[in-house]
């Protein structure tokens, strides 16, 4: 495989002027840029990547910070990341942190010795504390769960409004008793669309009961089976479920079925983000849409920008009800 000094040889000039056409400097002349060229070309050159991103200070990978790789949202969000990064010579590298603060240090400290050039972060666990001491002198975007107050940009929606929508869907069709099947409220978009779901109640004059609103500690198929398992066994049983999720929603129904019961006939159910295996339950599951891929082109252009040291704003996106089945008979 050749290398620099053989390119330099071939071409006349010195391995300085080869690196200079290299690295796109105006520097060279074109007659002298087109020899070096000519000579990359015969020689098979390639240049390392490696080499070239220590000169220019930079690692070219960007750190996708997520709880969990089961969870399907994620996924759509992670092909619009890579469709951006791969489009302007980025890698990406996918950390699964388990909301483990361990796990979470390994990769700040990955940006902090320039093994990676920023983070996108998902984690709704993520150290708040630690993640905007990073962001003083590194590049940080949140996407879809964010800090308030903390000066780090994001990408997201505005869960308080979408959850109001969702339970007021549920109203408009005739429920008055709704519960809410909602994540740990340490994460601020189960507080927000908890906040919705009191709103949408409060203004149609129904009552707020507490015991309605059943918390899981995580997103999985089973806690959302378990969670409707305590809403069957009310004594005042809801005729509605708002999930925050559509995983949890998903295993609502499978345990609506199992007890010989019928959505939307006998309890209607409303998930939360739309992922492809919403359309693929029995009945099809009424939710609210996330432009996931949308929210991962933008978060990774967010962060390419602060790269360069650009200076970039949070952005809100619309979200939308999707009617379906388990909510229309």
């Amino acid at each position: 495989m050749a290398n620099i000094q053989q390119v330099a040889k071939q071409a006349g000039v010195s391995v300085a002027t080869v690196s200079r056409v290299l690295n796109g400097q105006n520097s060279v002349s074109t007659k002298t840029r087109i020899k070096v060229e000519d000579a990359i070309r015969k020689l098979n050159y390639e240049p390392s990547m490696l080499g070239r991103n220590l000169r220019n200070s930079e690692s070219r990978i960007l750190l996708i910070m997520i709880p969990t790789i089961s969870n399907p949202f994620y996924l759509e969000i992670i092909k619009g990341i890579e469709q951006v990064a791969i489009s302007q010579h980025y890698n990406i590298l996918l950390c699964e942190t388990d909301s483990d603060p361990e796990r979470e240090n390994i990769y700040f400290d990955m940006v902090r010795k320039k093994m990676a050039d920023g983070i996108i972060s998902m984690d709704p666990a993520v150290n708040v504390k630690t993640l905007k001491q990073l962001a003083e002198q590194h590049a940080i975007i949140q996407c879809s769960e964010y800090s308030e107050g903390s000066g780090i940009p994001f990408i997201t929606i505005d869960n308080e409004e979408a959850s109001y929508r969702a339970v007021k869907h549920l109203i408009k069709i005739g429920n008055k008793k709704i519960a809410m099947i909602n994540s740990d409220e340490k994460n601020l978009y189960a507080r927000l669309r908890k906040k919705g779901y009191q709103r949408a109640l409060e203004e149609h004059g129904l009552a707020f009961e507490e015991e309605y609103v059943i918390p899981v500690q995580q997103l999985g198929f089973e806690h959302g089976q378990n969670a409707m398992k305590k809403i069957l066994n009310l004594q005042d049983r809801p005729t509605a479920v708002f999930a925050v999720s559509d995983l949890l929603a998903i295993g609502a129904l499978k345990e609506i079925n199992n007890n010989g019961l019928n959505a939307p006939d006998d309890i209607a159910v409303v998930g939360f983000d739309k992922i492809d295996f919403s359309n693929m339950t029995h009945p099809t599951l009424t939710t609210i849409a996330q432009p996931m891929y949308k929210m991962g082109t933008l978060a990774a252009k967010m962060l390419i920008d602060q790269i360069k040291g650009e200076k970039v704003e949070s952005i809100i996106l619309e979200h939308e009800l999707v009617i379906r089945e388990s909510t229309s008979g």
